[in-house]
């Protein structure tokens, strides 16, 4: 019997620890996942300054222009006014610079222009606060700036830097993978023999962790060797957070991961009701979460998506865990079995109406990795849909965004 593909990813979810906080530097922060809330400890900007080069002045003085100035002082960024504008005179004035007291506009340099040593004319009349930054008008002291349970991108990282302070982050895991299969011989091998095929399938997994931007330890093809696999696995779980294998864990006579783990007794092996990527391999080595993936590579791709990358993003601490999904139309028909949720690899484009539309990205067999180069998402049949007809509704599940739903929101709350 099949299990649940939304049963899976609760179980899934429910049994990973959470790594600890850790401090961190600006610059090893981006895509970690903040450990505690950051409140401002002042207000930014600190002191009212100029939004762009020009000249201060008193804002009625130069409501009715064009009107002539005297030009009494230069502040330049990093420096600090000397005298203060009053009716009748102006200030040249670059981005970033204190405000003179005094004045509260700033006129931009294309509204004005020189007429003798010392003096401009106005050309534009300004009102109170143009061109001005506020104190406090990005941040102000006490806010609650951002919330645990962020994944941090660049202008989340430049925000806490502009306050001084470092980032306390959840641990990225450190992630061993490893390839099964006596078939399978390295990338790098020119002549292939009879039955043999180069192992793509680690390729594909340090690529989907690197860009989730875990740490990964390789431990290479293990084959299908029961002594050679365990070995394996003993070293991976005293070096890693976490484990993930590729092939193995199906119904074969030599599946290698499926034979050792069920003995050990700590690691389930599952039928998903899900297409591709039907067997699965969860449960823990020596603590470490284990996650036997199939062996054809789409199988390992949409595993990843719907197993692993979740549950190392919740190892992250990180609130949002899946995915972006959004509404569209299928060009192309497509059968399915009622039985599984079927993710079809399809390529996308966006009519005039703005709706998008999904084409098949190639062959949907699940040993066709050139349609998932191909692809920009995957289309979700769920369970109890025989068949998707042209120009019939379908849920994309966008492969190439950013994750946006929670637990919640994607599983339903328990």
């Amino acid at each position: 019997m099949m299990r649940p593909l939304d049963d899976m990813q609760r179980e899934i979810l429910d049994r990973v620890p959470r790594l600890g906080p850790v401090e961190v530097g600006w610059d090893s922060a981006v895509g970690a996942v903040l450990g505690a809330e950051v409140i401002a400890p002042e207000d930014l900007p600190g002191f009212e300054n100029a939004a762009m080069d020009g000249f201060a002045v008193v804002a009625s003085d130069v409501a009715h222009a064009p009107i002539e100035l005297a030009v009494i002082d230069d502040v330049a960024a990093g420096s600090l006014p000397s005298t203060p504008v009053v009716s009748g005179t102006a200030s040249r004035i670059m981005t970033g610079a204190p405000i003179p007291p005094g004045a509260d506009a700033i006129v931009p340099v294309e509204a004005v222009e020189t007429v003798g040593d010392a003096r401009i004319r106005i050309l534009e009349p300004a009102a109170v606060g143009d061109h001005v930054r506020p104190v406090g008008g990005s941040v102000k002291s006490g806010d609650r700036v951002f919330n645990p349970g962020l994944r941090l991108r660049a202008p989340h990282v430049s925000v806490l830097a502009s306050m001084g302070i470092r980032p306390v982050v959840r641990r990225r895991p450190v992630v061993a993978v490893m390839s099964t299969g006596d078939e399978l011989v390295p990338p790098s091998t020119l002549t292939l023999d009879p039955g043999s095929v180069r192992d793509s399938n680690r390729t594909l997994l340090e690529g989907l962790l690197v860009e989730l931007g875990v740490e990964v330890r390789d431990y290479g093809i293990v084959g299908d060797s029961a002594a050679t696999f365990e070995a394996a696995l003993d070293k991976a779980a005293a070096d890693a957070d976490a484990i993930v294998t590729s092939g193995g864990v199906s119904m074969g006579a030599y599946d290698v991961v499926k034979l050792s783990l069920r003995e050990r007794g700590t690691v389930d092996f599952w039928k998903i009701a899900m297409q591709p990527g039907k067997p699965l391999g969860f449960g823990s080595v020596a603590g470490r979460p284990f996650f036997g993936l199939p062996g054809n590579p789409v199988s390992v791709f949409v595993s990843f998506e719907q197993f692993v990358r979740p549950a190392l993003l919740s190892m992250m601490g990180a609130d949002r865990l899946f995915r972006d999904r959004i509404p569209g139309v299928l060009d192309d028909g497509i059968d399915t079995n009622p039985e599984k949720a079927v993710f079809a690899r399809v390529a996308l484009s966006r009519d005039r109406a703005g709706t998008w539309r999904a084409r098949s990205a190639g062959g949907q067999s699940s040993n066709v990795l050139s349609a998932l180069a191909f692809a920009d998402a995957l289309a979700v049949v769920p369970v109890g849909v025989g068949r998707v007809e042209p120009g019939g509704a379908v849920e994309l599940e966008m492969i190439a965004w950013p994750e946006t739903r929670t637990r919640e929101e994607a599983l339903g709350a328990r």
